[in-house]
């Protein structure tokens, strides 16, 4: 794979065609589940774990899987994976696994993973549907992420809480000290609505000052390129 090819992965499941702000799929894991940091990026890191290995597997079996047959084809890879997953934080990671309850088997009727499945694992070769799955559920991790810490830090006053269900000798961070009051509109479902829409304008925002910037370099050199081929056909008469 070329370099421009991995970089076009990159950006589109990054930013372009991030699956949160744009295709806007997935919300209800995104909206429920983002209510602290860890629990929002320990989601996001199991749903790149399945999107990444259910690309590769379907990219591999693409040409002996027939047509009409596959959609529940590829639930039923999605959904072995899941269950893999499920069971491993079950065994590992068993606080955490509690707390994330139904949200992991959930995976498995993910719009993101069975979108990516059908539009491009389908299609293209496993490194190409590989790469495409990582980029695509890090974009959902980083919308996560920062939906997550930003209900937590406004709803608790912290950052990392749980932290230590994964790694026992870490606690979370105080920002605002020990006596911040909860705002607890942050931590309920309307918050979790509230914060997405205010980063969606963001990202929105973002995306048309980009455009505007790049019409401004591009219409001086196309002013320029009319005034020498005006002078042109003046010394042409």
């Amino acid at each position: 794979m070329t370099k421009p090819r991995v970089s076009e992965l990159a950006y589109n499941g990054l930013w372009k065609q991030n699956p949160g702000l744009v295709q806007l799929l997935g919300l209800c894991p995104i909206l429920a589940i983002s209510t602290t940091m860890v629990n929002a990026v320990s989601l996001g890191l199991a749903t790149i774990l399945v999107m990444a290995v259910a690309n590769l597997g379907i990219a591999l079996l693409r040409n002996f899987i027939p047509y009409e047959i596959r959609i529940p084809v590829f639930i039923l890879v999605i959904a072995s994976l899941v269950t893999i997953v499920d069971l491993s934080f079950n065994a590992w990671l068993h606080e955490l696994y509690l707390v994330l309850g139904i949200f992991i088997p959930l995976i498995v009727t993910n719009c993101i993973v069975l979108a990516r499945v059908e539009a491009y694992a389908a299609k293209n070769d496993p490194w190409s549907s590989t790469l495409d799955g990582v980029m695509m559920g890090l974009g959902l991790v980083w919308v996560l992420a920062v939906l997550g810490g930003v209900r937590e830090l406004i709803g608790n006053g912290t950052l990392l809480q749980g932290i230590d269900m994964i790694f026992p000798s870490m606690s979370a961070i105080q920002v605002f000290g020990d006596d911040y009051p909860d705002f607890l509109l942050a931590i309920l479902p309307p918050g979790a609505f509230f914060a997405l829409g205010c980063l969606i304008a963001l990202f929105n925002w973002l995306n048309s000052r980009a455009s505007a910037k790049s019409q401004r370099k591009t219409q001086p050199a196309a002013g320029e390129a009319s005034v020498e081929i005006e002078a042109a056909s003046a010394s042409a008469r």
